[in-house]
């Protein structure tokens, strides 16, 4: 696993439409449910894998910027080597975008809560979690986190095409770590 870097987010508890009785919150890396602490794009403060190389360079941010921070929980993000591109059915290598710095810093104290699947279709930020998104969790199991409890399931559900149709792809498999403390 390759560190991808950090994001404060505000989690969401379990939404109704979700048929999945043991998930008591949407961890998942995309921000389509779980949003992210603010439209951060534009401060062009992230890494190469469009996410932050250190806590404090959002935290920096949320002051400069006036973003209130409180509310948010802070995430760690690892991802496989590689991507899932089903249509050949093939994993295939990716790289940070090189225009921008990308030097995680490991956190020292962080839990494993699983591992999310998200859509990487323009190669950027993270897209989709087809998990919440697309209601899979609905019959894929997963944990209270809305994420799979192994790398190895995660990765076995991909190449038996548990994901295809769900968004456009490839797929990254994206380790989600909760940091206890900055």
């Amino acid at each position: 696993m390759i560190p991808i870097g950090y994001m404060y987010k505000k989690v969401s508890a379990k939404t109704d439409w979700l048929k999945a009785p043991q998930v008591k919150e949407i961890c998942s890396v995309s921000s389509c449910i779980s949003q992210d602490f603010a439209d951060w794009i534009n401060y062009w403060a992230h890494n190469g894998y469009w996410m932050f190389n250190a806590p404090q360079v959002i935290e920096s941010l949320a002051m400069e910027q006036n973003i209130v921070l409180a509310g948010h929980r802070l995430f760690y993000y690892e991802a496989f080597e590689k991507q899932w591109d089903e249509e050949p059915g093939v994993w295939v290598h990716f790289e940070p975008e090189s225009s921008f710095e990308t030097a995680v810093k490991a956190p020292l104290n962080a839990l494993l809560l699983g591992f999310d699947i998200v859509s990487f279709f323009a190669q950027n930020g993270p897209e989709c979690s087809p998990l919440s998104c697309n209601h899979l969790a609905d019959t894929i199991e997963v944990n209270e986190h809305c994420l799979i409890p192994t790398f190895n399931e995660a990765k076995r559900l991909l190449e038996a095409g548990a994901f295809k149709n769900s968004e456009p792809g490839p797929y990254r498999i994206i380790a989600v770590h909760a940091v206890q403390n900055t």
